[in-house]
């Protein structure tokens, strides 16, 4: 979640990094400072009647053990009391709405993105090998996995419905050694621990990822329990140590998981693809690393190398 005290100290900035992303967010800044703005005003009266409360009472002890008279303070101090439950109340629906807010907006970009409006504005920053070239044109995947009888996507939607895949034979077959090769080699090449998580995920897992409420739409829910199936294996892992406070000599964590995944694509609407692309359940193997923040841009290269490793063998 974005942090509100970034907004408060750069909001020009936040805005600028947020508008490289094209999607409106630099709107809401504005929103957030006058929140902010007035929920501050409001525990500050609140602190200052809280203090005078706590100096009255003292002084309504005293009156009382001398046997004097204290109703006087203690009406005054009722009306002060009531007070400080309505601005806590207020206090308490501006976090609310601020958190409403706030979930909704992204991380900020890094200062190296380039503002983009399509996807050819995106420049390429690496390439390795050459792309095949075909003297022919070449089948869709969907043509030649359903005649080498490794996927079938008929069937699959008539157990399922669209947007699922049943793999057979060799195609089941290698869809479990790729599973087993990506862990296997994060583990005993690139220092990962395996952890093999559960798949059914509470909400605030998912709000701790980033997932809710934003992608609440996308989601698989338990019909009677506030349980999602996992959409990613990032969502279960990176929660892993959400409320814990880890010592430095613990640093760097690195997890690598297997879940299936979950996703309903509501939000796809117009973009469905034949084939296995966004389908509603697909295996994937995810690192995650937990790492001090000055060695952030370090790690994330090393993980990008470790990902790539993949596609090189």
């Amino acid at each position: 979640m974005l942090d509100i005290k970034l907004i408060r100290e750069k909001p020009d900035f936040v805005r600028q990094r947020l508008a490289t992303r094209g999607r409106g967010d630099e709107a809401r800044i504005a929103d957030i400072a006058a929140l902010d703005e007035q929920r501050r005003k409001l525990i500050g009266e609140g602190d200052n009647l809280k203090a005078e409360r706590n100096t009255v009472s003292k002084q309504i002890g005293a009156l009382k053990s001398k046997g004097q008279d204290a109703s006087a303070q203690m009406a005054a101090m009722k009306q002060v009391g009531e007070r400080i439950a309505s601005l806590d109340a207020e206090v308490a629906a501006l976090d609310a709405k601020l958190q409403d807010i706030l979930l909704m907006i992204p991380n900020l970009p890094h200062e190296s993105v380039v503002t983009g409006e399509e996807a050819a504005d995106n420049p390429e920053v690496k390439r390795w090998g050459e792309a095949p070239k075909f003297t022919f044109q070449p089948k869709p995947h969907w043509d030649i996995g359903e005649k080498l009888g490794i996927l079938d996507f008929a069937r699959a939607a008539k157990i399922s419905g669209s947007g699922f895949i049943l793999y057979k034979g060799a195609g089941a077959r290698l869809e479990r050694a790729l599973i087993n090769f990506l862990l296997d080699l994060h583990t005993s090449k690139h220092g990962y621990t395996e952890v093999f998580p559960p798949f059914l995920i509470n909400r605030n897992a998912m709000i701790g990822t980033g997932q809710l409420p934003k992608f609440e739409e996308d989601m698989y829910r338990l019909r009677d329990e506030e349980m999602y199936l996992a959409p990613t294996a990032e969502v279960p892992v990176a929660n892993i140590h959400r409320d814990e406070i880890l010592r430095e000599e613990q640093l760097p964590i690195y997890y690598c998981a297997y879940t299936p995944c979950f996703r309903r694509e509501a939000g796809a609407a117009g973009k469905q693809t034949r084939g296995m692309i966004r389908v509603h359940q697909f295996d994937k193997v995810e690192m995650i690393k937990f790492v001090k923040p000055e060695n952030s841009y370090e790690e994330l290269e090393k993980m990008l190398t470790n990902a790539e490793s993949v596609l090189q063998l």
